[in-house]
């Protein structure tokens, strides 16, 4: 088992454990919070699109400085709440003209306004029907935030400009920050797959162990019953549970568990059968050894190592269902996963507006978890059975 620490499969399920459960303490962005407009590019993509970004004044920073070179931005949003010792006004300079954008009274003040307000356009001197930010931003070079007269501020004032590009994977059609969504993702795929693969194997390994060990009409009855579920299709009836059961988390761990258990009993009843008459579990028998103890003494522990291969091997299936129910929109859409993700791409017309960075991020994702735990499991098995590692190195 010392290989397992250096696979790469293994490090970056941890390094994924990390972001997914710890990110929230270090990204700071709320997944569902509108951080910029609607389908913005990534700030990497694309670069003759303005950013979107904020100007802010402060007790530290009375005045802000901004170079421009990019067209005018689509919004301004100027918002504040501040005290003053003296009334003042915040000026706008650009590189050919001055701009008053809001006349503050001295003591406490508190304003917000948006670009599109006729109130804020009538303090510009500009016609109800001209674009305030074409205004703002007629031209490029420097451009300045500051109060006239100068003096220390109690408060924050932020000018706020929604542009084109945003974040390192861009915006939603609600203008949340994909990267933010992505990280949020990576825990509910992580608890749905390792949740509902554990609860099936427990089941599988229940089910399994009476099936092999007692044989007869409960062995009978198990098989055909796990034969039945086999044949079941079971999107379909995961679709109608869900919709029955309702659309949490658990509920959906629980209906994935109930129809995945049934592989993992057919691989503890093999082992079982072939284990259960073997001399020494015959000799434990004669000595009056109760079943319970022999099944778990002595058969469990040796249906260990390869019920762990199958855990492994069974998360990518429990993954890929879990994206497959929320890309058909039956899932809570208050979880953040990567199927919501793209089921919210493909019905809000991500393909249309060829905003590809809310497609390739949960579909790169979803492929990654999926091959981190069949390598992990291919890894299992090779150490349960060590004849397919020298199969594969011939």
């Amino acid at each position: 088992m010392r290989g397992l620490f250096t696979r790469w499969s293994f490090i970056t399920l941890l390094l994924l454990l990390s972001v997914g459960f710890l990110g929230s303490h270090f990204f700071t962005i709320s997944p569902n919070l509108e951080v910029a407009p609607p389908f913005s590019t990534p700030l990497w993509l694309n670069r003759n699109l303005p950013p979107t970004m904020a100007i802010t004044l402060s007790d530290t920073s009375v005045e802000a400085h901004v170079d421009w070179e990019y067209e005018a931005p689509s919004q301004v949003h100027l918002s504040g709440k501040v005290t003053l010792a003296a009334p003042a006004a915040l000026i706008w300079e650009t590189p050919s003209k001055r701009m008053i954008l809001q006349k503050l009274p001295g003591g406490a003040s508190f304003f917000d306004i948006d670009s599109r307000d006729l109130s804020f356009k009538q303090m510009l001197g500009l016609s109800p029907f001209t674009q305030v930010a074409g205004a703002l931003f007629s031209e490029k070079g420097k451009y300045s935030l500051k109060l006239e007269p100068a003096q220390a501020i109690d408060g924050t004032i932020i000018l706020h400009l929604k542009g084109g590009r945003w974040g390192f994977l861009g915006t939603d059609q609600r203008g949340r920050d994909i990267f933010a969504l992505f990280i949020a993702g990576i825990r509910v795929s992580l608890i749905v797959g390792i949740s509902a693969t554990l609860l099936a194997s427990l089941l599988g390994l229940f089910f399994g162990l009476a099936s092999g060990y007692k044989g007869g009409w409960v062995d009978g009855a198990i098989m055909r019953a796990v034969d039945i579920l086999l044949s079941i299709p079971i999107l379909p009836i995961l679709m109608v549970l869900a919709a029955f059961w309702g659309k949490g988390l658990w509920q959906l761990v629980l209906i994935l568990s109930l129809f995945s258990w049934m592989g993992t009993a057919r691989t503890v009843r093999a082992m079982t059968l072939s284990l259960r008459d073997s001399y020494y579990i015959e000799g434990l028998r004669g000595l009056g050894a109760p079943t319970f103890y022999i099944l778990w003494r002595h058969l469990l522990p040796e249906t260990l190592p390869l019920l762990l291969a199958n855990i492994a091997l069974g998360v990518p299936g429990a993954i890929l269902a879990e994206a497959g129910i929320s890309f058909l929109g039956l899932s809570d859409p208050r979880i953040i996963s990567w199927g919501r993700m793209l089921h919210e791409a493909h019905s809000f017309g991500a393909f249309t507006q060829g905003a590809w960075w809310m497609l390739i991020p949960p579909g790169l994702g979803i492929t990654l978890l999926c091959l981190i735990f069949l390598d992990l499991g291919k890894f299992l098995e090779e150490q349960v059975d060590p004849q397919l590692k020298e199969a594969r190195r011939l």
